[in-house]
């Protein structure tokens, strides 16, 4: 008998992957691509960080390469594809220097703060020009629910869609205050680089709390808006099938958490598209009381009843049947979809496009609680206006 024949995916070239971020997310992913790459021959052969620390224990652990500047990361001729798990402000940085560098890139949500719209834009630009693979990590979106609701929605199950809910809600502030602190005597120096992490933002003295807590400053964050609603938002735009956003209104604000926060503990935001339909995100880390995910259409409604089922109800004299319809929970897996993406160059479950519309509306959002205004894009010229 002879020899065993190897996998495809094992007789490929090694997938290399760089994490640009290893704080606790990043490090997550990390350990999630090197599982996953397992079966498809991909694994992390670098990390880069700007906390020594944290980027001298996860290497350990991994076995992977230390970089201290992304940019001599994505240089790396081992390096094909990026995961970018920095604090939101230096996303788009990093996510640019991947995408030149002739990397496929794996950015998680936001993709930008919500005061770069025009480095968005710049990104969104350059994935287009290049045709990098490029996969926003906003992982909810991955569940074949969303795919299967947007066939039925093209197929006209509910008729025209005119408005549809979603939101995120949650008790407590766990996930900006309750940021760890890895050392409360960490001062910037060699092993941690303060500017760096600053990037385009207002300058500011060096505060433990902020670099190690940034979700608590608008400064680095958004709270709720940027840092939460992109996994409710994405996955009901992708089922919608609608893209840029013509007028977006919200309110919120800093009701309930106090303290060194800055950021809003509650926000809701309204969202009207050039399709002819609306779309609400509401929620507070206030109060975790849930509401449905629901699109409303002219022949009926879609209520997102489960994990994995569909619940169509038609509207009185519509001629469709109320009906229930339960989908295949496989395939969801958000960093396999990355990976393989990175040796097919198919389209990803969340691309550049979805990621565009997405963070727009945000930004859209973020600016009008901010400044009381309505936020409007014009599409022609790309730009954001508040009226």
């Amino acid at each position: 008998m002879g020899a065993a024949q190897e996998s495809p995916a094992r007789q490929e070239k090694r997938l290399g992957v760089g994490v640009i971020g290893v704080g606790n997310r990043g490090a997550y992913l990390a350990q999630t691509a090197r599982e996953v790459g397992r079966d498809i021959n991909a694994d992390v052969v670098a990390v880069c960080d700007i906390y020594q620390p944290r980027l001298e224990r996860v290497a350990t652990r991994l076995k992977a390469n230390e970089y201290k500047r992304s940019a001599d990361l994505v240089t790396d001729p081992n390096v094909n594809a990026v995961i970018v798990a920095t604090p939101d402000r230096l996303h788009v940085y990093h996510a640019l220097e991947a995408v030149r560098a002739g990397k496929h890139v794996y950015c998680e949500k936001p993709l930008t703060h919500w005061t770069q719209f025009d480095k968005l834009k710049e990104l969104v630009h350059e994935v287009r020009s290049r045709g990098t693979v490029f996969q926003l990590g906003a992982q909810w979106v991955s569940d074949p629910i969303w795919s299967r609701a947007a066939e039925e929605i093209k197929k006209g199950a509910i008729g025209k869609v005119v408005h549809a809910q979603t939101g995120y809600f949650r008790h407590g502030d766990s996930g900006e205050r309750g940021m760890p602190i890895d050392d409360p005597n960490a001062r910037p120096g060699v092993g941690l680089d303060w500017e760096a992490f600053q990037a385009d933002a207002p300058k500011r003295e060096f505060s433990p709390s902020r670099f190690f807590q940034w979700r608590m400053y608008n400064d680095y964050s958004g709270g709720p808006v940027t840092d939460l609603y992109p996994h409710p938002l994405t996955r009901l735009l992708k089922a919608l099938g609608v893209g840029l956003p013509k007028k977006v209104v919200a309110a919120g604000g800093k009701f309930f958490y106090n303290g060194e926060r800055d950021v809003p503990d509650t926000f809701d935001m309204l969202i009207e598209y050039p399709e002819g339909m609306t779309v609400s995100v509401l929620g507070t880390i206030v109060n975790d009381t849930m509401i449905e995910t629901v699109i409303r259409g002219s022949e009926g409604t879609i209520r997102f009843t489960g994990e994995a089922t569909l619940d169509f109800k038609p509207q009185p004299g519509a001629a469709n049947r109320q009906r229930v319809l339960v989908t295949d929970r496989t395939g969801n897996d958000h960093m396999r979809d990355f990976l393989e993406c990175s040796r097919t160059r198919r389209k990803p479950q969340c691309d550049i496009e979805l990621g565009y519309g997405v963070q727009t509306a945000l930004i859209m959002g973020m600016l009008s609680c901010m400044e009381n205004k309505a936020a409007l894009f014009d599409a022609a010229s790309e730009e954001i206006r508040l009226s």
